[in-house]
């Protein structure tokens, strides 16, 4: 298990400065993606993880400051009831259709998204593809 993570941690540094250049977005989605896809897959996992968030973290790019505040202040706010799934709620995860998804409405930085609570956390979502593309903490 310990190998497997280090091979993730070697495979997310060898390529964050790639993705680093070209968007924040891509760069956080590869690095979750790379650790979630050691843990379950070993070095295979982690190539084939940093690859899907990779894509899923660079279809939403890099979320400002002051967007992040607003997502986590509106999602509290308006929150809905967590929906148990299995499996860890990470970038590029997809949600069963049953998950109900809600507009995050006041902030045309999020009119192409939806955000869910999933395993009581809030989450961004593409509606088209149902993957999750961002975690909001």
């Amino acid at each position: 298990m310990i190998k497997h993570a280090l091979a993730a941690l070697a495979l997310t540094v060898a390529a964050a400065p790639a993705f680093a250049q070209s968007d924040s977005g891509a760069a956080a989605g590869a690095a979750t993606g790379a650790v979630g896809g050691a843990i379950v897959g070993g070095p295979v996992g982690a190539v084939v993880g940093a690859g899907v968030g990779a894509v899923a973290g660079g279809a939403l790019g890099s979320i400002s400051q002051q967007d992040q505040v607003y997502v986590r202040q509106y999602v509290v706010q308006h929150r809905r009831p967590s929906v148990r799934v299995q499996g860890d709620v990470v970038v590029g995860a997809t949600l069963p259709q049953q998950v109900a998804v809600y507009p995050v409405e006041g902030n045309p930085a999020f009119s192409n998204y939806r955000y869910t609570w999933v395993n009581d956390r809030a989450v961004l979502v593409d509606p088209s593809s149902r993957r999750v593309v961002y975690v909001i903490d």
